[in-house]
């Protein structure tokens, strides 16, 4: 799990590179869901998680002010 501290000290390609990673990482937990090899169960909330702090993050960015 990614803490939010560590996520700001990132750039705003740097946070869309680790986003593309965490959707790619979460569309490989799915397919191996389906196919019976599902093994990480906490690690999809966790991705999820991080997901939305990145998403979060960055609307912040694109808005000019900072969260809390």
């Amino acid at each position: 799990m990614t803490k939010i501290a560590d996520l700001r000290t990132k750039t705003a390609d740097q946070l869309q590179e680790q986003l593309l990673d965490l959707k790619k990482e979460q569309f490989n937990l799915r397919f191996q869901k389906a196919t019976g090899q599902f093994e990480k169960t906490h690690r999809v909330s966790e991705i999820r998680k991080d997901i939305a702090r990145i998403k979060t993050l960055l609307t912040a960015q694109k808005a000019g002010g900072k969260v809390a």
